[in-house]
Formats: structure tokens, C-alpha cells, sequence
């Protein structure tokens, strides 16, 4: 049995929600792109800049993989796999979780906090010229409250439903 609505049933966007819609997709293209290219000048990637920030705000610098993926929105075994690299270059190890015998604790390096400790002040740079520097204090603020709109959940979503780090099966 299908769960697809029919076409009676579909909500189309008019015009408005087209424009803002798509206003939306080339504001994160536009952005992401730009932060990423200034990330990658400096040899780190988004996902490295997000582990390694994360981390140095943790105490004692560590974090559970399940927690980093739940929060970057990734499955466990992609960042699994992303942590391996980043393990390759010294920037973080792994350690057991005394708390989950399947899992696995991350660890920043004393490498990995020095190349965010590089890295920072050029990211900083790089997300004030692609963003905050266009837009106004009211802009800010407006992007602030819709953010806040868009993280409450909606009547009818199921919260473990497709949520990040979790299985359909438990």
C-alpha cells in the first residue's frame, strides 16, 4: 500500500513559497560553498571543523560518536568512517565507552586542537564575509526566530522516526 498523497491531496506551493523556498536553497548553497572553500584553503574540511569545534567545547575535549553523529546529523557509521580519517591525522583518537560496550568515545588530540586553534580565526573570517556581514541586526534576529520556529517539532512527527544515529529497528 502506497503512503504517497494523491494528487488531490498535495499542498503545492504558490508563488511566495516557491520564491522563498528556493531563496532558501541558494542562501545554504551559496554560504556552504563558500565556507567550505575557505575551509579546504586552510585543510580542513566542514565536517573536520564541526568534529574538532564540538569536541573543544566538550569536557575533557570527548564526545560519544552517537552524540557528534546525532548532532551534525549523520548516521553513526559515516562518522565512524569520517572519524577514521580524521584519527589517520592525528586530529582526534578514539576510545572505549565505559558506558556502551559497542560504542566508542572521541577524543581531541592535543594535533586536532591546534589546527582548530589555526583554523578558527580564517573560519570566523570566512562565515562573517559569506553571511553575517549582508545581512543587518534585524536580519540576524529574524534568521534567529525562524531557526527556533523550524526545530520545534510539528503536530504528527514522530520524533525517533528517521532521526539521526537511530535505526528503524530500536
Amino acid at each position: 500500500m502506497s503512503t504517497k498523497p494523491s494528487a488531490g491531496a498535495v499542498r503545492w506551493l504558490n508563488a511566495d513559497e516557491e520564491r522563498a523556498w528556493r531563496a532558501y536553497l541558494r542562501i545554504v548553497v551559496a554560504v556552504r560553498t563558500g565556507t567550505a572553500r575557505d575551509l579546504a584553503a586552510i585543510g580542513l574540511s566542514e565536517p573536520d571543523y564541526e568534529v574538532l569545534s564540538t569536541l573543544s567545547e566538550r569536557p575533557a575535549h570527548t564526545s560519544t560518536l552517537g552524540e557528534q553523529a546525532d548532532k551534525m546529523g549523520w548516521s553513526r557509521s559515516r562518522l565512524s568512517r569520517h572519524a577514521t580519517r580524521m584519527e589517520t591525522r592525528g586530529l582526534l583518537r578514539r576510545a572505549p565507552d565505559p558506558t556502551d560496550g559497542r560504542g566508542c568515545l572521541l577524543v581531541l588530540t592535543a594535533e586536532g586542537l591546534n589546527a582548530l586553534d589555526n583554523a578558527a580565526p580564517a573560519h570566523v573570517e570566512s562565515v562573517r564575509h559569506h553571511f553575517i556581514d549582508r545581512l543587518t541586526p534585524a536580519d540576524l534576529a529574524a534568521l534567529e526566530h525562524i531557526a527556533r520556529r523550524l526545530e520545534q517539532p510539528q503536530a504528527g512527527d514522530d520524533p525517533d522516526e528517521g532521526a539521526p544515529g537511530q535505526h528503524p529497528s530500536g
